[in-house]
């Protein structure tokens, strides 16, 4: 039995349900005891986008380069991006696929690995990178046995699924942080989950959401208050394009990709070696038609008048309806230089549009943007260059891949960790200075902060031979476990005797301290350092009761 893209879907589908059905117990997998374990929550929101494309597809070329496309740009943090990449590799081996069987499934998986492994400056082995390569490298090894053929796909499936598990069960053998605290790899899990869930719709029994209220697409969107007026372009306008033989590859529609952001918004522009794919609000859709038929044959064309949709859809209010997400807005790139800054709470968000940010994404530990809302928050700044803060490890690599796929400015990604460097690169900025300049300096800058944040454990666990209870405070300094205390006030007294010689200290204090508590750490710093200038800000951030940004 060969693969047909009906299959396929309903395998990524089962497995973005097998994913959502385990995400907590992802979750819980993080190694740090820091309630900001959100492994299975990336890895869900990301691989379920799938569930909004439809089983009309008759190639699994097509369907896997749609699923590939919607996946990459909602990746959320560093295992959901090495999720996206992977299955895009699937779509890049798969192009010509009407179907596939065991020879086309092994060579996927090896491109899969080899788009996520190029993805990661410095793989580590013990990481969901090695969970990858293993089950491709046993594919290739079951596909020369002979053993195997597209008549019992199935088991073939199974075999590197299980060569998945074993190795997996092997990550805390190669970083021993995960066997000192009795667990196996998060992403790695994920990624096994997922080809569980695969492997069960490929033997005909998909696995089913257990919570059908759960994840994003189980919302109802409530219109009652949104006027028709607010829509300031009616006509939802989308269409595929199959590209004549002149414009196939990547990047050879840009003159359309140009025209559909100037007369509208809300604009998704996907191009492959041979298809187009376009989505946006405008009031032209005649235009758009006219010039995306100059590349191609239009495989399918749809406008929707969202004014009269709105109409027919209001309603009552919902009692506890979630706030609307505002579209969008794409802006033309006005100024020299722009900024995008990824953080949590309202006085951090204050302090980086006071030092000039242009665009805020409200994100951070265990909420991770995704690479739409970063290309989303890129496009809505008007500026020529645009530079990204993601001021987190685990919003980078995502970051990097939204980068590539904005076309109509350039995006660059600093490697920032943490607010403080975020802070401290935006400092060091110089308008009258060109971008490969500032870049040396924001990142040099980088280098000379140090960034420590004080958090409760959520468990009890050993690090390094530190026992931590669950409850206890715990002080890190650039994200590495450094201190245990039973309160706030001792753990930061503590990492306190850790600055050597601060010239500048900066307290974020959060949502749950008060500004007394704020205040007698400040005067406990201040005895410790007299010659530091000090200053306190309330942050709003969850999660951290304290950041302190150190130069």
């Amino acid at each position: 039995m060969r693969i047909d893209a009906k299959t396929f879907l309903s395998m990524l589908i089962s497995g973005a349900n097998a994913l959502e059905n385990d995400k907590e117990k992802i979750n819980n997998m993080n190694v740090f005891p820091v309630p900001d374990g959100d492994t299975g929550i990336n890895m869900t929101l990301t691989l379920g986008a799938v569930r909004k494309l439809d089983y009309s597809y008759t190639t699994v070329a097509n369907c896997s380069s749609d699923a590939a496309a919607l996946v990459l740009r909602s990746a959320r943090g560093n295992s959901g991006a090495i999720l996206s990449l992977f299955l895009r590799g699937f779509a890049k081996e798969f192009k010509d696929s009407v179907s596939i069987g065991v020879a086309e499934l092994a060579a996927g998986l090896r491109r899969g690995c080899e788009e996520a492994y190029k993805a990661v400056m410095k793989p580590t082995e013990g990481t969901i990178l090695t969970v990858m390569r293993c089950s491709a490298e046993e594919a290739e090894s079951a596909l020369k046995c002979g053993k195997y053929g597209d008549h019992n796909i199935a088991e073939f499936f199974a075999r590197f699924t299980k060569a998945a598990e074993t190795a997996l069960e092997k990550t805390p053998e190669q970083l021993p942080v995960l066997k000192e605290v009795g667990v196996v790899d998060a992403g790695g899990c994920g990624f096994v989950t997922a080809l569980r869930g695969m492997l069960a719709a490929l033997k005909k029994k998909p696995v089913e959401l257990l919570n059908k209220e759960s994840g994003e697409s189980a919302g109802v969107a409530d219109f009652s208050e949104f006027s028709t007026e607010e829509i300031t372009f009616p006509y939802c306008t989308e269409c595929v394009v199959e590209k004549y033989e002149l414009y196939e590859g990547e990047n050879k529609a840009s003159e359309l990709h140009e025209l559909i952001c100037s007369i509208g918004d809300s604009v998704v522009f996907i191009e492959d070696e041979k298809v187009i794919k376009l989505h946006v609000h405008t009031d032209h859709p005649g235009r758009v038609f006219e010039k995306a038929g100059e590349y191609g044959m239009l495989e399918t064309a749809k406008i929707e008048n969202m004014r009269k949709q709105h109409s027919e859809l209001l309603a009552p209010k919902a009692e506890g309806k979630e706030a609307k997400k505002e579209e969008a807005k794409v802006v033309a790139p006005e100024n020299t230089y722009g900024f995008v800054s990824v953080c949590m709470g309202e006085g951090i968000s204050d302090t980086f549009r006071d030092l000039g940010v242009d665009t805020v994404i409200h994100g951070g530990q265990t909420m991770n943007p995704s690479t739409q809302d970063i290309i989303d928050g890129v496009r809505s700044t008007p500026a020529k260059t645009v530079f990204v803060l993601p001021n987190n490890k685990n919003i980078y690599l995502v970051a990097v891949q939204a980068a590539k796929l904005v076309k109509d400015r350039d995006v660059i990604v600093l490697n920032t960790k943490s607010v403080p460097q975020g802070i401290c690169a935006m400092i060091s900025f110089d308008p009258e200075t060109d971008a490969d300049s500032n870049l040396e300096f924001m990142e040099e800058a980088i280098s000379h902060v140090t960034s420590m944040s004080v958090t409760h454990a959520i468990r009890n666990t050993t690090i390094d031979g530190e026992k931590i209870k669950n409850g206890q405070m715990i002080g890190l300094i650039n994200g590495s476990i450094d201190c245990v205390a039973n309160d706030a006030h001792t753990c930061l007294s503590k990492l306190a005797d850790k600055m050597v010689s601060p010239s500048y200290v900066t307290i974020f204090y959060g949502a749950d301290v008060s500004e007394d508590s704020a205040v007698a750490i400040e005067q406990m710093i201040r005895t410790k350092h007299p010659r530091a200038e000090i200053s306190t800000i309330c942050g709003g951030q969850p999660i951290y009761d304290f950041i302190l940004s150190v130069e």
